[in-house]
């Protein structure tokens, strides 16, 4: 027997069913009752029980992909904050194996990177690593918090919330399961995008928030809102985000302006031959008033 519905709100201790259900996490079980070991939400999964804390910490674990922020340079490694009580390291050959360079040349104090949790030893300290599609520093944008346990909500059934948000705004996402997410587009459109997040976080716990996300987001771009359709609201199970391959558009940008740079030099030294030819020889093609004196008096 159960004793409590899909998304309820439950205490420390309460009674949530019978021993015939599945005690998951956020459960304990005592004299053949399942009962919540924490304040959050149930969540029903066939015969499984499980209660999603409201406010929790970040606890890495291996394989996650996380967005964090370089804090310290050492001699051979990046401490770098990953939201959570536990601290991060990034050794220099995970970047670039043997070869020696200059750490603070390739990241430095307050880069933002999208990382993957390698290894997390018994005292929780935690080993980041670079290796996997979409992994790398992030240029411009911005960093929106959010409390971890709700990213499964922000990402939705099977990518439905996260992708209506990035289709509508236009704008590129990347949501580590720390509970950081990158956003990146207009100006106009990451605000928005972090309003909508923090609505998200807020109201985790309703029903039919995916509807209110999109009448939100068709009133604020479009000044209408959109027909009606029908969204599921289930909470999912945490999903690791899909990466995108920013990393590619990241290279193209930078081949962009190293393209332009080659050419405002190439253009430079144009100007300064132009300089170098009036000074040495004054008849020369630049000066068209004395070339045409010369010319109509031959």
């Amino acid at each position: 027997m159960i004793y409590v519905e899909n998304k309820d709100l439950v205490i420390p201790g309460e009674v949530l069913a019978d021993d015939e259900y599945y005690s998951g996490r956020g459960t304990f079980k005592e004299n053949g009752k399942i009962c919540s070991s924490l304040m959050g939400l149930v969540s029903l999964r066939n015969k499984k029980i499980r209660v999603i804390p409201l406010k929790s910490k970040y606890v890495p674990k291996k394989g996650d992909v996380v967005i964090g922020k370089i804090k310290d340079v050492r001699f051979s490694m990046w401490d770098v904050d990953i939201n959570s009580p536990y601290s991060g390291i990034l050794p220099a050959f995970e970047v670039f194996g043997r070869e020696k360079k200059e750490l603070n040349k390739v990241f430095d104090v307050g880069d933002v990177l999208f990382l993957r949790v390698v290894d997390v030893d018994e005292v929780k300290k935690v080993k980041l690593g670079l290796k996997g599609r979409g992994m790398g520093k992030f240029r411009g944008g911005i960093i929106v918090d959010i409390t971890p346990t709700k990213v499964p909500r922000l990402i939705g059934k099977k990518g439905s919330m996260i992708n209506m948000i990035k289709d509508k705004t236009n704008c590129k996402i990347i949501v580590g399961q720390n509970g950081l997410v990158w956003v990146k587009g207009e100006e106009d459109m990451e605000q928005l995008t972090k309003d909508i997040i923090h609505m998200i976080e807020a109201e985790a716990h309703t029903s039919g928030l995916t509807n209110k996300v999109k009448n939100k987001l068709y009133l604020a771009i479009d000044g209408e809102l959109p027909q009606e359709d029908d969204y599921s609201d289930d909470y999912e199970e945490l999903e690791k985000p899909k990466l995108q391959n920013f990393k590619e558009e990241l290279e193209q940008e930078e081949k962009e302006e190293q393209s332009k740079k080659d050419s405002t030099d190439f253009y430079k030294v144009i100007e300064e031959l132009k300089k170098k030819t009036k000074k040495d020889n004054p008849l020369s093609y630049g000066n068209n008033s004395a070339n045409s004196y010369i010319l109509n008096n031959r």
